[in-house]
């Protein structure tokens, strides 16, 4: 007999030592280790999905492309205000 099938015996033992009013807390436990086991599985596919998602991120075709980002954000950066999502146009 494997150590499962062993496992299983000796806790239907003791389920059926224990008294009645014990059976609903047990029955409880078991709805949440059910749930518990359930959402682990879910939260893993959300993480995989999510890396699988972001993974194409950093590809690029360019070699060196931190320049690039230096001048980039000179450009989007005013030196005396700062980041601005308008454009000052004075009137």
């Amino acid at each position: 007999m494997d150590t499962l099938t062993t496992d299983r015996q000796r806790l239907i033992e003791v389920i059926n030592a224990l008294p009645d009013e014990k059976l609903i807390e047990l029955a409880s436990f078991v709805e949440y280790l059910q749930y518990k086991s359930t959402r682990q599985k879910e939260v893993d596919n959300h993480k995989s999905s999510f890396l699988m998602s972001i993974a194409g991120l950093g590809a690029s075709t360019e070699n060196n492309i931190s320049e690039r980002d230096e001048d980039i954000l000179k450009n989007e950066i005013d030196p005396v205000r700062g980041w601005s999502l308008k454009a000052d146009n004075p009137t």
